[in-house]
């Protein structure tokens, strides 16, 4: 590995940086803008914008992908970014939450809304369970797994469309005002005045330019170190580049955590893992045979355990702390392991 392969790394890890801090400041003015609750600022605008790279990835692998490689890449990225997002990104937020914590800058516990929170793990139980019920009996290439999974792609784009209307729906805490525009940093007589939604929209759109191209930067030079060091595809599609594309999540979400703003943080992650199951996994039941290699289908359920857990912190203790989020980077160890020490695992 040479310096040259550090760079490719390190410069758009740099970009996504800037682009997220942007994002976050600016999603939080464009949420007041537009009158919108924490909840739905987190789980809607945030969730969705930063969803927008990892989203690219498995339609270009079905659109761009040669060698056969397509389908297996783009089901790698599908899965690995639900279970990325409920298991590292998790992870990642509680080590947050426990070192701002211990700085005395917040308590342990996550001031969040119990019933926002639930109605976000319970949106992605539904929609993710629909995608293992068609993994386990819906695959191949058969007619009638054609047919019937059309109909399930058609059902979770329905049940998205319900959970973001309910979302915008919400009445409860609306947004603060935030900090100084970042736009508008540069030019003391704007600093006390209120944005207009127009100069808050081109901060938005400008920093998701920044995020989106950091990251396919980051993902192909993780590609290419890759393949110089002789990593497989298949752990590339599971492992490596989900990784590389739930970056702007993660990074979004220590910034809110660090600030105390955790409906914005928590939703900023539960809000793109019902995207994540709904949107992408359409996709790829529409446009790929489904099927799945053992590796796939353990990511399935150990996301669906590690959001379980934290569901279960909610309703039984009725709070939420850092530890539950801690918790779930166990789900991401063990697979880690898995994928390295089984390797028939990643085999179909």
């Amino acid at each position: 590995m040479q310096v040259i392969d550090l760079l490719t790394l390190l410069i758009p890890l740099f970009v996504i940086l800037i682009g997220c801090e942007l994002f976050t400041n600016g999603i939080e003015w464009m949420g007041l803008k537009l009158g919108l609750a924490e909840s739905a600022t987190g789980s809607v605008l945030a969730a969705v914008g930063t969803a927008l790279p990892e989203t690219t990835v498995p339609i270009v692998a079905i659109v761009f992908a040669t060698n056969g490689a397509g389908e297996q890449i783009a089901t790698g990225a599908i899965l690995g970014a639900p279970f990325m997002l409920a298991t590292l990104a998790m992870f990642v937020g509680g080590i947050a939450v426990y070192l701002s914590y211990k700085k005395g800058k917040r308590s342990p516990e996550l001031r969040v809304d119990r019933g926002h929170v639930s109605l976000d793990i319970w949106s992605f139980l539904l929609a993710y369970s629909i995608a293992v019920a068609a993994a386990l009996f819906l695959w191949g290439d058969s007619p009638l797994s054609h047919v019937l999974r059309y109909s399930l792609a058609v059902v979770l784009l329905i049940l998205y469309a319900i959970y973001v209307r309910k979302m915008i729906r919400d009445t409860s805490k609306k947004c603060d005002t935030p900090e100084c525009l970042h736009f508008f940093r540069p030019f003391p007589r704007l600093q006390n005045k209120s944005p207009s939604l127009g100069i808050v929209s081109v901060q938005v759109l400008a920093s998701l330019g920044m995020i989106i191209v950091g990251a396919k930067i980051f993902v192909s030079g993780i590609e290419l170190i890759s393949t110089e060091l002789g990593i497989s595809t298949v752990i590339l599609a599971f492992l490596i580049a989900p990784v590389a594309t739930e970056l702007p999540e993660k990074f979004n979400s220590v910034l809110w955590y660090w600030r105390g703003k955790d409906t914005l943080a928590l939703g900023n992650i539960t809000g793109a893992m019902v995207f994540q199951s709904s949107i992408p996994v359409s996709i790829g039941i529409i446009f790929t045979d489904w099927v799945m290699a053992p590796i796939n289908l353990l990511s399935m359920f150990f996301a669906i355990g590690a959001i379980f857990l934290i569901y279960a912190e909610i309703s039984i203790f009725k709070k939420l702390t850092y530890k539950s989020l801690l918790i779930s980077g166990i789900f991401y160890l063990i697979y880690i392991l898995l994928i390295f020490l089984v390797p028939s695992s990643t085999s179909l």
